[in-house]
């Protein structure tokens, strides 16, 4: 929340009653809520805030560089308020993603081919796997390692 601030008066951004519970519901979630959640949530303790409002607010969140997004752009955008290097697990039934560190992994060298690609900003490792919640219902076969949350197809992320 001390980040937040300090970088709203930096930037002057304006420090609405939206804006704080907003940052707060995304700061104070494990999940990396999408959008929708994060409506869900603060439209509980403030009837008046539009899903416009919290999209709004969490992409200029992400410009300041307060959250970030996981996942591609054509699924559900997830924002992470974890400003610390860090990686992912994600239930690739579910889709309950947690955060995890392995230092081993800060330093993982990419290959050479990705400079053909562009200018590597930032990596991650996302792990997916299914949670011991979804292993316990035991309602469907196993996904493959390859499986995404909303059942398509894709490729393990690095």
């Amino acid at each position: 929340m001390a980040q937040f601030l300090a970088t709203a008066r930096e930037t002057g951004l304006r420090l609405t009653p939206q804006r704080l519970e907003i940052f707060r519901e995304v700061a104070s979630s494990l999940d990396h809520p999408d959008a929708e959640a994060v409506h869900r949530a603060v439209h509980a303790r403030m009837p008046t805030v539009s899903l416009d409002t919290v999209y709004r607010t969490l992409w200029t969140l992400s410009d300041l560089g307060l959250v970030s997004t996981l996942g591609a752009r054509r699924d559900r955008v997830r924002f992470d308020a974890n400003p610390r290097n860090h990686h992912h697990w994600v239930c690739v039934r579910c889709g309950m993603t947690r955060d995890f560190d392995a230092a081993g992994l800060h330093g993982l060298r990419l290959p050479h081919t990705l400079k053909g690609f562009g200018r590597v900003l930032s990596t991650h490792v996302e792990a997916r796997g299914v949670c011991r919640d979804c292993a316990g219902k035991r309602d469907g076969p196993e996904p493959s390692s390859t499986s995404r949350p909303n059942g398509r197809k894709g490729h393990n992320h690095v």
